[in-house]
């Protein structure tokens, strides 16, 4: 269903919500996706919004504009946005060694090998981690689901995985020195635990306080929310033959657990997370409500990691994520919110566009020179599903097309 706020010159706004439509329902159809939600919009303007298929097709629930989402990494650009309004306010500085707020993260250790009978082999790390590190994913810590090397290291030392949710699965050791390498990483749930060490507040009382309530995100939260009875999306994996079938995930739960993920952790809607992300071509400001300031949304656009390249992310656990690289062989950046396109993309969106997904393969990306943003939600496993994929890539062609 297309809706426009305000005529945009040069676009059919009704003839863009009937290709989209006819894109969703295709998709359906075909069985590469089960259903979910997709808007689209520029900084004064929403050209679309449409929920397709089903909420849950066992029992027939239709999607619904309103359905709650898993939003798992989408969580980190809502998390990075926090931890630079305290930078704005001189809580916390870019670039001094986090060991200061975290004394935990002050003398890192570095898994360099295994030993014969299996031990890790460690070293103390030459490089500190800074806040900058652990937003832009060069830290040296990686992420289990993507780096092999942290399961053995679970497994032989009987740290617990991610899904536990407790404390004590975020004790890795880092997989590369400080600042030589981008490697995906729970970097941002170390930055949510930064936020609660410096404010004395939980990390979802912190984002409630100063990003939710202000915007009036009130069905957003760690964990699954008493609100969100009757919406939640429910969880589907693709099998080796392409169907899908429904699955109760690992990262489903009623409770966020010992801490609040401040990488994976928030279920909410599309319209509250489309609202979220209209900051960044508002310059900070959502209405009247300023969230940023002009310096710091222009600062966590711009690449973050030099000459460094975003690598492809080779899986762990294939029943939790595909191998996922967006645009393969495109060189990219990494911002202190997301994956930044150096050159403009095959799909239409612009170089210096920001991006990025979320597990169940729920994808948004932004362009600042077209002041376009767009959202992307559906839940299937595992991440970087090839057809939820081209769906996307579809979605974004045909915005595209229709503004020139």
């Amino acid at each position: 269903m297309a809706i426009s706020h305000s005529p945009i010159e040069g676009i059919s706004i009704d003839q863009l919500g009937h290709s989209l439509d006819q894109l969703f329902r295709a998709a359906i159809a075909n069985g590469d996706l089960v259903g979910g939600v997709a808007m689209a919009g520029t900084a004064d303007s929403l050209l679309y919004q449409g929920a397709f298929g089903w909420r849950d097709r066992e029992t027939g629930r239709e999607s619904a504009i309103d359905d709650v989402f898993m939003l798992a990494s989408l969580t980190k650009t809502v998390t990075a946005v926090a931890a630079m309004q305290l930078v704005e306010r001189g809580i916390l500085d870019l670039d001094e060694p986090i060991g200061r707020v975290l004394p935990h993260l002050a003398k890192p250790q570095v898994l360099e090998a295994f030993a014969e009978d299996g031990a890790p082999i460690l070293r103390s790390a030459r490089q500190q981690i800074t806040l900058r590190r652990l937003l832009s994913h060069t830290s040296g810590l990686g992420h289990e689901i993507w780096d092999a090397p942290l399961l053995r290291y679970q497994a032989m030392t009987g740290t617990p995985g991610l899904a536990s949710r407790t404390n004590a699965s975020l004790n890795m050791p880092l997989l590369s020195e400080p600042g030589e390498q981008w490697r995906y990483s729970i970097g941002l749930e170390w930055t949510g635990k930064v936020i609660e060490a410096v404010t004395g507040m939980t990390l979802g009382s912190y984002l409630h306080d100063n990003i939710f309530q202000p915007l009036g995100m009130h069905d957003t939260g760690f964990g699954i929310l008493p609100q969100h009875a009757g919406r939640l999306s429910s969880v589907y994996q693709r099998e080796q033959d392409g169907t899908l079938r429904p699955t109760e995930s690992t990262s489903r739960s009623s409770r966020p657990g010992e801490y609040e993920a401040g990488g994976g952790g928030l279920y909410g809607t599309a319209p509250e997370f489309f609202r979220f992300l209209s900051l960044f071509l508002n310059e900070g400001r959502v209405g009247s409500i300023e969230i940023l300031s002009p310096a710091t949304v222009k600062l966590m656009g711009e690449n973050q990691i030099s000459e460094l390249l975003v690598n492809p992310m080779r899986t762990a656990q294939p029943t939790l994520s595909n191998d996922f690289e967006l645009y393969p062989g495109m060189p990219k950046g990494w911002g202190l919110s997301g994956m930044i396109t150096h050159k403009p993309g095959p799909n239409g969106r612009s170089a210096g566009s920001v991006a990025w997904g979320g597990l169940a393969n729920c994808y948004f990306w932004l362009d600042p020179s077209r002041e376009l943003a767009a959202l992307f939600l559906t839940q299937i496993l595992p991440f970087g599903d090839a057809r939820s994929l081209n769906v996307l890539g579809g979605f974004e062609r045909e915005l595209y097309r229709a503004l020139g």
